[in-house]
């Protein structure tokens, strides 16, 4: 095999999306700013059981593992970095009140997650600790949105479900760790057939519960017919009023509601989010409340965030046009050197070209020129 090919859904990132990788996370990370978030950045590697404690468990068929040669101990590539900032939110800031951080780097994964996935995900986030309430929910989604605008993202709609509908109709039924995720894959894949005899030996009124709940996808209209169809537990009026609640809060937005949609049940808490966009196959961004994400590291306080993958979100954007700059001639010339110097102070772009290479393509626009005249050095049109 020849030694510059790359382990499968691994890829080198060119010119052209590298640039647009790096403006889009300045822009994402200055719209988190704005909010009011602070940027931590984790490192790559962990202990291991730091990576895989709590609600990281569910990483672990995803997680690289390799010896630390100089502890002996078992490391992990991080493969999601939400466990990391849980981290440092309960153990290094330790702060009282509400906490907003955010960040932006790489994860690895084992397995990619679709078809032409990549395994070295972009990832980049915010989450909010600290404040249990309805308010962090509407401002996590309230700047995810705000993110996509900056992006430039055209068409995109918000899919609301929230976990504590599956949680309020199965609390008292024992089920093993297989049955529950045996159940929460049915009612994923939108399976009648199969919840059927999954829940063929549950209360009536719990099974048809969990059966109507397949059928409880579409606008607005969708939480009036679950008031009627799901059982009046507790936990399944207050789900629905949540949902209710943040819908009225985003005007505007199309929204869509799927009530069978439990991903991530082991994780999240209350009401969940997935953001989708024209020309994307899967959602974009994920997120919701997840108040256990601290609880391994000693600080089981609230919390709601989400994430997006970099790279995915620049594949379904337009190509951003070239930067535009200054070509300049290569000479040993103190005040053409001088004069760019003044130009890149002032954040110009100024491209110097070398000698024999005059007739070459330019990286970037050069819509411009720096030239001699009467001895002084001007900029002028192309």
């Amino acid at each position: 095999m020849s030694a510059w090919v790359l382990p499968d859904h691994i890829a080198d990132v060119l010119p052209s999306e590298a640039r647009h990788i790096e403006e889009l996370r300045r822009d994402l990370l200055d719209m988190a700013r704005c909010y009011g978030y602070e940027l931590v950045m984790p490192p790559l590697l962990e202990h291991l059981e730091s990576l895989l404690s709590g609600s990281g468990e569910a990483l672990d068929l995803q997680t690289f593992k390799l010896v630390d040669q100089l502890s002996g101990r078992m490391l992990g590539l991080r493969a999601d970095s939400t466990p990391q900032v849980a981290r440092i939110d309960a153990h290094l800031l330790n702060r009282s009140g509400v906490t907003r951080l955010c960040y932006c780097g790489p994860v690895l994964h084992t397995l990619p997650g679709a078809p032409h996935a990549t395994r070295e995900p972009m990832q980049l986030g915010a989450e909010i600790y600290g404040h249990a309430g309805l308010e962090a929910d509407i401002e996590i989604l309230s700047l995810a949105l705000d993110s996509l605008r900056a992006a430039r993202l055209q068409g995109v709609s918000v899919d609301l479900a929230d976990a504590r509908l599956v949680q309020a109709l199965l609390a008292g039924i024992p089920l093993s760790p297989l049955q529950m995720s045996q159940l929460h894959a049915a009612l994923a894949a939108k399976d009648s057939s199969e919840l059927q005899i999954l829940a063929k030996d549950f209360p009536s009124d719990i099974r048809q519960g969990l059966l109507a709940l397949v059928r409880l996808y579409g606008d607005e209209s969708v939480l009036i017919e679950a008031e009627k169809a799901i059982p009046a537990l507790p936990g399944v009026r207050e789900s629905l009023q949540n949902l209710k609640f943040l819908a009225d809060h985003f005007h505007g937005v199309k929204l869509t509601f799927d009530l069978a949609d439990s991903r991530g049940y082991a994780y999240y808490t209350g009401a969940r989010f997935a953001i989708y966009a024209s020309g994307a196959s899967d959602a974009l961004v994920r997120g919701g409340r997840y108040d256990q994400v601290g609880a391994v590291f000693g600080r089981n306080r609230p919390a709601a965030g989400f994430s997006l993958d970099l790279k995915a979100l620049v594949r379904v954007l337009h190509p951003r046009p070239l930067q535009a700059a200054i070509r300049a001639p290569w000479r040993n010339d103190g005040k053409l050197n001088q004069a760019i110097v003044v130009l890149r102070s002032q954040g110009e772009v100024v491209v110097c070209v070398l000698p024999g290479h005059e007739n070459e393509v330019d990286e970037f626009l050069c819509d411009r020129e720096l030239i001699e005249v009467a001895g002084q050095w001007v900029v002028q049109s192309v």
